[in-house]
């Protein structure tokens, strides 16, 4: 595998026209390695790129061990930006793909709870609900929301579609713990398909320890939850600590979180 060099006419710096899914480093092991590489798969043809023969999965897990080992990585993001090279007949699909790797590291373990955030709805714009909504794409609703919640101190906003029901925040997907049944926005409504996050919820059906449903949620849905939890694939995991005027707990789900950290051991 060969890294296209990025320069200023690169599409991706041009036009967003590039993917990016992110792979997960825990203890110093690549970890869910298959489960993300298939959705960098499906997120290639869902923009139409070429996919070389060398983009296996046995390669790409070799370069990022590489990076790895060489970083001396513990616990980190690696984020996998796959973007389509020039072509100077003009014809996208035949043009070659490049990938360039940024790391974020985290100080304690990724499956943990990070921190707590305070959140709010932004209103002034929604999120698309197709097929490309899934994934993670060029936003330029991502970049307004950020900048909004860095203006009103809060730590993430929440995302509407244009039905006005509960999509995503701005890097991530949001999970309501109502009781024992844990309401999860369908991706149909704007949210991200998250390889962290089915992890986590097949954990939680499998040992039985709550209830799943994928749901159509209002914005009046986040006043009636318990407890609310964010997890993103480019940040990690955080419990909300507050959404308007309702404060929210996080002792269910970092129970959760911790059997599901204990049974990967």
């Amino acid at each position: 595998m060969n890294s296209i060099e990025i320069s200023v006419n690169n599409r991706a710096f041009l036009f967003g026209d590039a993917v990016q899914v992110h792979f997960f480093v825990r203890n110093g092991d690549l970890i869910f390695s298959e489960d993300c590489y298939f959705f960098l798969m499906a997120s290639m043809r869902k923009m139409r790129m070429k996919i070389p023969l060398t983009y296996t999965l046995e390669a790409i897990e070799k370069l990022l061990n590489h990076e790895i080992k060489e970083k001396k990585l513990q616990n980190a993001f690696l984020h996998f930006l796959v973007f389509r090279g020039e072509n100077s007949k003009g014809d996208l699909t035949k043009s070659e793909v490049g990938y360039h790797i940024q790391i974020l590291e985290k100080p304690n373990d990724l499956l943990s709870i990070s921190g707590l955030v305070e959140m709010d709805f932004i209103k002034e714009i929604t999120v698309n609900t197709n097929f490309l909504s899934s994934i993670y794409t060029h936003s330029t609703e991502n970049i307004y929301a950020e900048i909004y919640a860095k203006d009103n101190d809060l730590g993430e906003a929440i995302l509407l579609n244009k039905d006005k029901r509960i999509a995503r925040s701005t890097f991530g997907n949001l999970l309501f713990l109502e009781q024992k049944t844990i309401k999860i926005p369908k991706q149909s409504e704007g949210a991200y398909i998250s390889p962290l996050l089915e992890r986590f919820v097949t954990f939680v059906h499998q040992n039985q320890l709550a209830t799943i449903e994928e749901a159509e949620l209002s914005a009046f849905e986040s006043q009636k939850a318990d407890e609310i939890l964010l997890i993103s694939d480019a940040k990690g995991i955080f419990g909300v600590s507050k959404i308007r005027n309702k404060n929210f707990e996080n002792q269910q789900f970092t129970e959760m979180l911790q059997c599901w950290k204990q049974a990967m051991w």
